[in-house]
């Protein structure tokens, strides 16, 4: 958790430093997000690759396990790639639940190895170093609750939102561009583009990233930070926030109802946003670059909503920002489940991305205005793992929910 309140400076100085820190975790998310995007139109495309090439025998291996998992639940066989999506989906959230520090040097590590991924093998590999050292997103979190005051801190949020938007506008659509090059099958020029992308921003944070935590409030023990570990990870402790110290019985009752609201959303969100490829792929037979330019559609939508709009809401609105975003996400899931042309298909991901843009951003700074200053960070932490905990389960679930429907 980073702080900007050390008793040596003035109210000025830190109101600079913490619009520089802004600035340094705004383009070091966005950098992670153009890289982390880049697969996303590329799954089913990676999956049926596979399929045919893979010198490791893991693939077949899995395929037997979900063939006799389809069998039993009377899955038709033509939805394989849909579960292993969901599955690989899920293994990955499940590692960045796991695991909450940050290592941007594992992130760009993954991206070397589905570099050179020849064999399925090697490409679970690299999805599971990715997913164990993901925690770029959980850090900007709690850095730009901490360096803002409450009447900005939904702006913070929304500048988050932003990266999200510009990430998912971009990196997708040069993710299918790059895989128009090179003759591997497992494009190989896109994971070499997210490569450079995550050297770049492990170079960029150690340069401009300086600590602001007082060396006197910097944990002393390891099994301090092992014990905080443990409440982050642990479902118990996190759906009651038991790392926030100092709550009244009320207002920790209010924060775990939301905990409950976010969970629960994040869980049906995740579940379309990794089938949603694989929807399309095999219900309207789109191809990666159709799949690019629909999530460049996405993120021109989010970005639009949360730059020009949900960043200016005025203090005190966000609850009904997201219920607004809540009813539009019934719609939503309904038109891209059961459109069958392009135009239903895009007016459910319209109010798919609308909703989502009120939704997280909201409900995250609703979360923030509880606690002490202290515990920001901490709550942020939870909060993040509760995110990360929905997406383990969201992927799968949908997954065989869509193939056994």
């Amino acid at each position: 958790m980073v702080t900007l309140r050390s008793g040596t400076r003035t109210r000025g100085e830190e109101t600079k430093e913490g619009s520089k820190m802004q600035k340094v975790m705004f383009i070091s998310l966005l950098l992670d997000l153009l890289g982390f995007t880049v697969i996303l139109p590329l799954f089913p495309a990676l999956l049926e690759y596979y399929s045919r090439n893979d010198s490791s025998g893991l693939y077949s291996t899995l395929l037997s396990w979900i063939v006799a998992f389809q069998e039993a639940i009377g899955i038709p066989s033509k939805f394989h790639s849909v579960l292993f999506g969901g599955l690989l989906g899920s293994l990955f959230s499940l590692l960045q639940f796991l695991s909450s520090p940050i290592t941007l040097i594992g992130v760009a590590a993954s991206y070397g190895m589905w570099a050179i991924a020849s064999n399925f093998a090697i490409f679970v590999l690299a999805r599971i170093i990715g997913g164990a050292t993901k925690g770029n997103v959980s850090l900007a979190y709690s850095i730009m609750t901490d360096i803002s005051e409450e009447k900005t801190r939904a702006r913070g949020m929304a500048m988050i939102g932003v990266a999200f938007s510009i990430g998912f506008t971009i990196g997708p659509a040069i993710g299918a561009m790059f895989s128009r090059w090179g003759s591997t099958g497992w494009f190989m020029a896109s994971a070499v583009y997210a490569l450079v992308l995550a050297v770049l921003n492990v170079l960029y944070f150690y340069v401009f990233f300086e600590e602001t935590l007082p060396e006197s409030k910097r944990r002393k023990s390891l099994g301090t930070g092992l014990s905080e570990a443990w409440d982050l990870i642990s479902p118990f402790s996190l759906f009651n926030f038991r790392s926030v110290k100092g709550l009244e019985k009320e207002e920790r009752a209010r924060l775990i109802r939301l905990g409950h609201v976010y969970f629960l959303y994040l869980f049906m969100y995740s579940g379309l946003e990794f089938t949603l490829t694989f929807v399309t792929h095999h219900k309207h037979h789109y191809s990666s670059m159709d799949q690019g330019r629909m999530f460049t559609f996405l993120g021109l939508v989010m970005a639009v909503m949360q730059g020009g709009y949900v960043r200016r809401i005025k203090d005190g609105s966000e609850k009904s920002m997201a219920n607004m975003g809540l009813v539009m996400m019934i719609p939503a899931f309904i038109l891209v489940g059961a459109s069958e042309t392009n135009l239903g298909l895009y007016a459910g991901l319209t109010l798919y991305a609308l909703g989502s843009s009120m939704m997280v951003p909201c409900l995250t700074a609703l979360a923030s205005y509880h606690g002490a200053d202290s515990h920001k960070g901490t709550l942020l932490g939870i909060w993040r793992s509760l995110g990360a905990l929905a997406r383990v389960i969201g992927p799968i679930v949908t997954s065989v929910c869509k193939d056994a429907f």
